[in-house]
């Protein structure tokens, strides 16, 4: 019978639960003559710090790809190589799903949404999100939308904390933030997470708990459903989750509270009439497209709620900190930005689209930043055929298949030796502009079929946030001189949070001030 079988039926799948702990001590005891049990037991004992020890471990191979077997176990393959990411994400794209063995472990959280699903259930819902996102209409909603929440609740939460000497955890501000703008422009929905922390937030209490509660289990989700994919944890979690325990029923709990809120969202979409698409909103654009079920638009929202909160948060956290300890780049962060207001604007708190464009260094350092701390640190494929990548490494049928964009962004075969160096200008022109680099060398925004539709209206809302918050504000970072710790759930978060101090900046002469 094959393992494929046996997972897909529900007492094949206890029984291969049950059976797998044995083979994998089994394992474990093997003799350390054993090469290849060797290579999985140092994968297996890396585990907990996965996307650091990747550096490593793609260093130490002369093609930056580096596999781990081990007797009656799968194998892993973990590379960095540009070559085999353009294989795995575009030439055989068809071989490379997200696969079963990953569906099968977030169903529960994403469901079989536009991140969780392959084949025609992963195309139509592409096709549908294409059709969005690349209206000109829309572009004009995205940017609005930001304008909007930067101006009337970002902006006034850091004049207050810079007025009362109040210290901010900005990853927690900023993904208040992005959760705030998804939600408006996904689903027309409002939390006011953002302004329940200024207080200057019009909506109801309950409302602005029911959010702080949703997002409280989301991290938790994120975070705790990791395990699943760890030995020996991998082997069980069905069984814990049959029988309720932990962390299973913590889980469990969370998504409820996921679920819950996700589900108010649908409702009160369907009580405005649920066909309305005037309003603008991707949710209401996404039901129009054909006949939604109820379960399909709750994936759809779930996976845009991570998507639209979690990758442009991450993002700018890190942004925020490699920025607060170099003051050259934030003294050209704030030059371009004054340029561009002298030369184009009319003093109001935001910028327009066009403005935003000519930013390129701005855009370079968020580049920049992403390169060394991706959002999405690790992509997991699971061939379904047998293959050889591009450098001669064997990929099995079945087995675990990672691009490392984190271990990327430090290769010196790659960037050159100062891959560990934050220098914004490597991804400029000698005239000053950006210049954008290949996907297979930068896969922070994924590439092939796969690559982010959302790649613009990332960079409209982080290229937004910074200019209007560095134009008015000083940062400084309160967490000592050590680099924060990696927090790595589905994507990359600061451990700890970020804490920093807020200060007004000094008008320079001659600007038309704030």
């Amino acid at each position: 019978m094959q393992l494929s079988s046996l997972t897909t039926n529900p007492w094949g799948a206890l029984l291969l639960a049950l059976l797998l702990p044995l083979i994998f001590l089994l394992y474990l005891k093997k003799k350390r003559g054993d090469d290849s049990s060797g290579d999985l037991k140092t994968f297996v004992k890396n585990q907990h710090q996965l996307v650091e020890w990747s550096v490593d471990a793609v260093k130490a191979s002369p093609t930056h790809t580096a596999t781990f077997k081990a007797p009656f176990l799968p194998g892993v393959v973990i590379t960095a190589n540009p070559d085999n990411v353009e294989h795995i994400a575009k030439t055989r794209f068809a071989n490379y799903p997200k696969g079963e063995y990953m569906a099968s472990r977030i169903e529960d959280f994403l469901g079989r949404g536009i991140f969780n699903s392959d084949d025609d259930q992963w195309l139509w819902q592409r096709k549908a999100a294409t059709h969005e996102f690349t209206k000109r209409s829309q572009r004009k909603f995205v940017v609005d939308t930001v304008r909007s929440e930067v101006a009337g609740r970002l902006l006034p939460l850091l004049d207050r904390a810079s007025r009362d000497g109040q210290t901010l955890d900005m990853q927690h501000v900023l993904e208040c933030f992005a959760f705030d703008n998804i939600c408006h422009l996904a689903f027309g929905d409002d939390p006011a997470s953002l302004g329940a922390e200024d207080g200057t937030s019009s909506s109801s209490s309950a409302h602005q708990a029911t959010a702080a509660d949703f997002m409280r289990a989301f991290d938790y989700v994120e975070s705790a459903i990791m395990v699943r994919f760890q030995p020996p944890e991998s082997m069980l979690w069905r069984v814990k989750r049959l029988l309720n325990m932990a962390p299973e029923r913590q889980i469990r709990e969370a998504l409820d509270t996921v679920h819950g809120y996700v589900d108010r969202i649908l409702k009160t979409y369907r009580e405005a009439g649920g066909t309305e698409t005037s309003r603008g909103d991707f949710l209401a654009h996404f039901a129009a497209s054909g006949d939604r079920s109820d379960e399909s638009l709750r994936d759809f929202v779930t996976n845009f709620l991570m998507a639209g909160r979690d990758t442009t948060s991450s993002a700018l956290t890190w942004f925020l900190w490699l920025v607060s300890g170099r003051p050259d780049v934030e003294a050209k962060i704030v030059d371009e930005i004054r340029r561009v207001r002298g030369c184009h604007g009319d003093g109001a708190a935001t910028f327009t689209f066009d403005e935003l464009g000519k930013m390129h260094y701005v855009h370079a350092t968020i580049s920049e930043s992403m390169r060394l701390y991706p959002p999405v640190p690790l992509g997991m494929h699971y061939p379904k055929e047998d293959d050889v990548l591009p450098d001669g490494t064997f990929v099995g049928r079945g087995w675990a298949v990672s691009h490392s964009s984190y271990a990327m962004g430090r290769l010196e075969s790659l960037w050159g030796k100062d891959c560990e160096e934050f220098r914004p200008e490597r991804w400029l022109r000698e005239d000053g502009t950006f210049q954008p680099e290949s996907p297979f060398r930068y896969p922070v925004f994924h590439a092939g079929p796969r690559t982010c539709l959302g790649k613009e209206m990332a960079y409209i809302q982080m290229k937004a946030i910074v200019a209007c918050t560095f134009e008015r504000f000083c940062f400084r970072y309160l967490g000592g001189e050590e680099r924060p710790g990696l927090d790595f759930s589905i994507t990359l978060r600061m451990k700890g949070g970020l804490p920093m101090q807020v200060t007004k900046r000094p008008v320079a002469e001659g600007s038309l001030g704030s």
